[in-house]
């Protein structure tokens, strides 16, 4: 019986076993390229997803901000011009309450010194005659000709009363002049002031619409990074699992493959050996 039946059964045991390991670490050699290749395209997609949403968060963000403060500057400016209006509506009626005044007051002074002048003027002239009529029957002769009163001569009430007459009515026509102007004035500060409030106000709803646009997309794009982030984080986690025996397994595979190899040819080499062949 042939002494080495068993160191041989065992030699080509081993060799199938090293041929048997050697056909699953080629497996998992292509199993881990394939698992490595699709997980760094997966970090690689993800990483600049992430890297992507964080830059429109924050665009997002300060165009918020942005939108918040001009919205607050013309919604500020909107109210001041409603408190200018109201003021100058204020002032606009007191003023224009004084001139109405002013005018009736003018008008009525005017009306009472023409009568005024009436009266005086007829008693002067009936003064006049009787004075006249007098006069010429015992007029002595320094006089030339008859009394007519204080009503014509300059200083007189006749005159006084005419001067104030006509002061009225320059204070009657001045305020009229000014009213009619301040009134002018005043409707074109409104007609500004309308069309101005009237375009802040249609900024301010269009710059809200875009703040509200920009809000509803900030709250999708969190919801993005945190599903992209979620994504990342178990591509990063399958890495490290995958690290232990496709990455950090100490030796290279193409050495794994050559030393095997080696240790399959030793081992043929002793079997062929032992059976008696010829190796030279």
């Amino acid at each position: 019986s042939d002494p080495f039946v068993k160191v041989k059964k065992m030699l080509k045991d081993l060799i199938v076993r090293l041929m048997e390991g050697a056909n699953e670490e080629a497996e998992h050699k292509g199993w881990c390229d394939t698992e490595l290749s699709t997980n760094e395209q997966t970090r690689k997609e993800k990483t600049e997803a992430v890297e992507t949403l964080h830059a429109e968060i924050d665009q997002l963000e300060a165009s918020i901000s942005k939108l918040t403060e001009d919205i607050s500057v013309l919604s500020q400016a909107v109210a001041d011009l409603d408190a200018a209006m109201a003021k100058a509506t204020e002032l606009r009626q007191e003023e224009k309450a004084t001139n109405e005044q002013t005018i009736k007051d003018s008008q009525e002074a005017q009306t009472a010194v023409a009568q005024a002048l009436t009266v005086l003027k007829e008693f002067y002239a009936k003064a006049g005659e009787a004075t006249a009529l007098v006069q010429k029957n015992k007029q002595p002769e320094i006089f030339d000709s008859p009394y007519k009163g204080m009503g014509a001569e300059n200083g007189g009430v006749v005159g006084m009363l005419e001067v104030i007459e006509s002061d009225f009515a320059r204070l009657e026509a001045d305020t009229s002049a000014g009213e009619s102007t301040a009134q002018k004035e005043y409707d074109n500060f409104m007609t500004d002031s309308k069309v101005d409030k009237a375009a802040k106000s249609k900024d301010v709803e269009h710059k809200a619409a875009q703040k509200q646009d920009a809000s509803q997309a900030l709250t999708t794009k969190n919801a993005d990074l945190e599903g992209t982030q979620k994504e990342l984080d178990a591509a990063l986690t399958y890495y490290d699992k995958l690290k232990p025996s496709c990455v950090d397994a100490g030796v290279s595979f193409d050495d794994r493959v050559s030393r095997r190899k080696e240790e399959v040819e030793s081992l043929q080499e002793a079997l062929r050996i032992l059976n008696g062949e010829d190796i030279a």
